[in-house]
């Protein structure tokens, strides 16, 4: 068992790494093509790439998490702490500005921006509960059948997620906080985060519910009853 620190810091780092692989993937695929899908295609593979890594090498640290909503939903299961679960969001969301920020150092670009995308309305708040519905859903089934193979179900997840969801599934509240940081292929307004995050946490908070009893054997049934 890691103590708190080091639980923290990898938190924060691997929400860095993560965000700097969304944000630094999406400048060189819009850099190097015109095509929206290719560019789609260059941002979507680095990302799940991105994920196995942190995940296989983080995990046994922090779990892993490097997402609130995800902390949320361990919170919801009790298995982490609150108070804990509130630092984990913070170096979540502190990892994740940094990791834009570096971005736009490595590219060369102004690193203080506020993006201009927008991304809102119905269709984008669905794909958002859908696609930490499915993330969450994935990390819990994961957890409990196979758990060593967790980072690649993740990792797939996302990869499919971000070509099936209208919203190309953030899924991760910090990664939208810090997103809206960056004025580039990746961003979105700040002033459509917030939306975002709630839809977000809805779709964790379903996945704690539905996958709560789903998972639960028959067996276990029997002795609550």
């Amino acid at each position: 068992m890691f103590n708190l620190p080091r639980r923290l810091v990898a938190e924060f780092m691997g929400t860095a790494l993560l965000v700097g692989t969304v944000v630094g993937s999406g400048v060189m695929a819009d850099k190097l093509t015109d095509d929206v899908a290719l560019a789609l295609l260059g941002n979507t593979i680095p990302t799940g790439a991105i994920l196995v890594v942190l995940i296989t090498i983080l995990g046994p640290i922090s779990g892993a998490h490097f997402n609130p909503a995800v902390t949320f939903a361990f919170a919801l299961r009790g298995d982490i702490k609150v108070s804990e679960s509130g630092l984990y969001i913070v170096a979540q969301i502190a990892g994740g500005i940094l990791g834009s920020l570096i971005a736009h150092v490595m590219f060369e670009l102004p690193i203080l921006q506020l993006s201009q995308t927008v991304r809102t309305g119905t269709g984008q708040w669905i794909a958002e509960i859908v696609a930490t519905f499915g993330l969450v859903a994935t990390i819990f089934a994961g957890i409990r059948f196979r758990i060593d193979a967790v980072p690649w179900l993740v990792g797939l997840y996302i990869t499919a997620a971000y070509w099936f969801t209208a919203s190309t599934s953030f899924a991760n509240p910090a990664v939208a906080i810090a997103r809206g940081v960056s004025d580039t292929f990746a961003g979105i307004r700040p002033i459509d985060v917030p939306a975002f995050i709630l839809a977000q946490l809805i779709g964790a908070g379903i996945a704690f519910l539905l996958m709560h009893w789903l998972l639960r054997s028959s067996v276990q049934d029997r002795e609550i009853a």
